[in-house]
């Protein structure tokens, strides 16, 4: 009786472990999260002022940005698409809400909505093409990068927009206590992202789209409305990027965000989401995000020229993309 007992209650306290989402969260991204740890011990040992707090601070809100957009271009290469314009976004979100208040004098509120609204419009646009033809996502979105970027260049002539406002340079360069505040919007946009991954219908649609876009079709799912969100989400992250990196340098920059849309995909697909679609998680993002922002801030310390990065991000992306290949061919 008594080894009944016992061999019931194992099973049930593995169920239990099963659906605790701390113990799923390890389980899922084990090999990521011992990568991340490793990497952490390494530049612990060759740099101590790795793990002190403004370091550590320091990384997150460096991170923060990269995350914004992250976070939706999970969406976006979930469904098996990707979007390059969200580099070309950030100037632009940036440049508009700088402008408006140093240009035309506007509050920090309206030109903060009017840069969402045209990150988002550039977003909505592009949704709008992927879902109603058959242009490959790639050509879409270089395009509106290039459109992006361009106008950028266009607004500014070229040239950075000085804003010297303590309300707007709080945006990004502020703290609520001691922490900045691009974290405590990463925080926000991190569970929202899960929230709607995991626990609503359209995180459900996401996944089906772009497992079998056929099959999801057929089960009723309006595929186009899935992908148009996706892509406006993208859009509005990363017009929130800009303002907070435009926040931060205390001007517009035309130039911000160049390679953004690299730095993005790098945390997406270490995080393991697959580039074919239908498989990937918020979370493994978060620690791809935390990787790639881990390993960059380690070569800073370590007066390593910072042109390695590039080459460093490269290998990760390589690396990552073969991964899921092996994992597939072992299906």
């Amino acid at each position: 009786m008594k080894d009944m007992n016992n061999s019931t209650v194992k099973p049930m306290k593995e169920l239990h472990l099963k659906h605790n989402p701390i113990y799923s969260f390890v389980r899922e991204n084990l090999g990521i999260l011992i990568g991340l740890l490793l990497l952490c011990v390494i530049l612990t040992i060759f740099s101590p002022v790795f793990l002190s707090k403004n370091n550590i601070l320091n990384v997150l809100r460096q991170v923060a940005t990269n995350l914004y957009i992250a976070c939706a271009m999970t969406m976006v290469i979930i469904l098996g698409g990707i979007d390059l314009s969200v580099g070309s976004i950030i100037a632009l979100s940036g440049v508009v809400t700088g402008g408006m208040i140093a240009f035309d004098g506007y509050s920090i509120g309206v030109a903060v909505v009017a840069g969402l609204l045209v990150g988002s419009a550039v977003g909505a646009f592009n949704g709008l093409l992927i879902s109603k033809t058959t242009i490959p996502p790639f050509i879409v979105t270089l395009s509106t990068m290039n459109i992006a970027r361009g106008a950028a260049y266009v607004y500014t002539g070229g040239q950075p927009i000085r804003v010297m406002s303590d309300s707007f340079n709080f945006i990004g360069a502020g703290y609520l206590g001691e922490i900045p505040m691009p974290i405590i919007y990463l925080v926000i946009i991190v569970v929202v992202s899960v929230l709607i991954m995991s626990k609503s219908r359209l995180g459900r649609h996401i996944y089906a789209v772009g497992g079998n876009p056929t099959a999801a079709k057929f089960s009723g799912i309006k595929n186009s409305r899935v992908l148009f969100f996706a892509y406006l989400f993208s859009g509005l992250m990363a017009s929130i990027a800009g303002i907070v990196l435009a926040s931060r340098m205390f001007s517009g920059q035309p130039t911000a965000g160049q390679g953004a849309e690299m730095d993005a995909i790098a945390a997406v697909v270490l995080g393991g989401t697959s580039m074919s679609g239908g498989v990937g998680k918020i979370g493994g993002t978060v620690i791809g995000a935390l990787i790639i922002g881990v390993l960059s801030n380690g070569l800073n310390l370590l007066g390593i020229n910072s042109f390695w990065q590039y080459i460093v991000k490269g290998v990760v992306i390589l690396i990552a993309v073969y991964v899921d290949f092996l994992k597939k061919g072992n299906k």
